[in-house]
């Protein structure tokens, strides 16, 4: 940058001289928001309800970058109302009761106007703030918008989430951000002002994916580059453009919370396509947790369940290699014990699959719910003493050992209100197939052995 030479053309605004460029280009109409089609584009629901001028209160729902602010502010300027907003990390009720004071102002001057409050990081009110917006939302003194990277139904309560419309934005895809950094770098007053060349060939496309879907890193990446550009490789070329993006962008982070949804859509996604027996999907989502920062023991422990959920006895082997698996990962760690775990994951996504135990379990403790005490039968009670035996504990025991087979066919062992009952119905998949022959032999022998007006248990 040469002596004299303006920053860029926003700079001969005193204001915007300190504003990033994130702040500069944010949209001052619709049809400068890029992305969320299924909310804006024509005879989307918002757009509808915003050009009609019919705002209801509403929650906007999304990941960071995409617009979530920047839309608030809209929908107050195309509803000619006053705009107030809070920021959740700082805001009390005193703030509550000091907005819904201007708002009923507003409401009772000589042109009577809405007040839009929009309230950034609204799921980090507690529930007494929460309730505190209440009856202003209700009889229409406000017309609340928050906005919220975590999931609105486990984050509001219900009492305020019955009075808001939930809009879900999504996060920006490559074209979208494309479009927006593009029209960054050439927008003359608010913009960067550059030729659409300006920067070398790739970088656009590399900030766009870099920005994983977040408008405000793109916009902070471009800006960035773009000064970096100027200042240190005006005239470079080759793979040393690529050396110096790459510097300026570093590791990417993919979106990821530890504890919010993406963290559970994920392992989600893993634990269906383990079971849907699809080990390059489960190796993706695995990987992507990783990339995220996921807790790799969390990862081990969910494996073992897939293990003991969707494979069972079809492959008894899974439990033991994913049992293996976690032992290795808290020997070595990571990235070593990583590898551990990977293995596991593309085993247990191959493995035959039968949840049959699982669902037997899930009968069995359906039917201890449903049936209440029901009494352990005479024959199989433990009789220590002489006073049980003589009540006729363990009258009539047959020992299994001492049959034909080592099985006393026929012998009842479920409670008389369940006599005949059967919770496990094996799978012919894997070992299970073996399994299942074998307990039909065994129920075919209780029913041809039936004695004593036993039925076979």
């Amino acid at each position: 940058m040469t002596s004299g030479e303006p920053r860029n053309a926003a700079s001969a605004d005193g204001t915007a001289l300190f504003q990033p460029l994130s702040e500069r280009m944010r949209p001052r109409t619709l049809d400068e928001v890029v992305g969320q089609p299924h909310l804006l584009a024509a005879g989307a629901p918002l757009r509808v309800a915003l050009e009609a001028g019919r705002i209801p209160s509403m929650v906007l729902w999304g990941p960071p970058g995409v617009g979530k602010t920047t839309l608030a502010r809209l929908i107050a300027q195309y509803s000619d109302a006053q705009f107030l907003t809070l920021s959740a990390v700082l805001a009390g009720v005193k703030d509550i009761r000091e907005a819904t004071a201007k708002a009923q102002a507003e409401r009772s001057g000589l042109v009577p106007r809405r007040t839009v409050l929009f309230i950034d990081e609204i799921h980090r009110f507690n529930k007494s703030q929460q309730d505190a917006l209440l009856p202003f939302v209700e009889d229409g003194t406000l017309t609340l918008i928050g906005a919220t990277t975590e999931n609105p139904s486990f984050e509001l309560n219900g009492a305020l989430l019955s009075r808001l419309r939930v809009f879900v934005l999504r996060a920006l895809d490559e074209a979208a951000i494309r479009a927006l950094i593009e029209r960054a770098l050439s927008e003359p007053q608010r913009g960067l002002g550059a030729a659409p060349d300006a920067l070398p060939e790739g970088w656009l496309a590399h900030i766009a994916e870099s920005a994983d879907g977040d408008a405000r890193r793109a916009l902070i990446l471009l800006e960035t580059a773009f000064e970096l550009w100027r200042a240190e490789a005006r005239g470079s070329a080759g793979a040393a453009d690529d050396d110096l993006l790459q510097k300026l962008i570093g590791r990417g982070l993919r979106r990821f919370d530890k504890q919010g949804d993406n963290f559970y859509d994920q392992i989600s996604a893993m634990h269906k396509s383990v079971r849907g027996s699809d080990p390059d999907a489960a190796l993706y989502w695995f990987a992507r947790m990783l990339d995220g920062g996921a807790d790799a023991g969390y990862i081990a422990r969910r494996v073992v369940r897939m293990a003991v959920e969707d494979i069972g006895l079809a492959d008894p082997r899974a439990l033991q290699i994913s049992l293996e698996a976690w032992d290795a990962y808290e020997r070595l760690g990571s990235p070593e014990g990583d590898l551990a775990l990977a293995q596991a994951v593309v085993y247990v996504a191959v493995a035959a699959k039968s949840n049959a135990a699982y669902t037997a379990f899930g009968a069995a403790r359906a039917a201890v719910e449903a049936h209440g005490s029901l009494e352990v039968p005479m024959h199989l009670r433990n009789a220590p003493t002489k006073l049980m035996k003589g009540l006729g504990y363990g009258e009539g025991y047959r020992y299994d050992h001492a049959e034909d087979a080592a099985h006393a066919a026929g012998q009842q062992f479920l409670p008389d209100a369940l006599v005949g009952k059967q919770f496990y119905a094996p799978t012919t998949r894997g070992l299970e197939g073996k399994i299942g022959e074998k307990l039909a032999a065994l129920r075919a022998a209780n029913r041809a052995n039936n004695r004593n007006g036993q039925k076979d248990g």
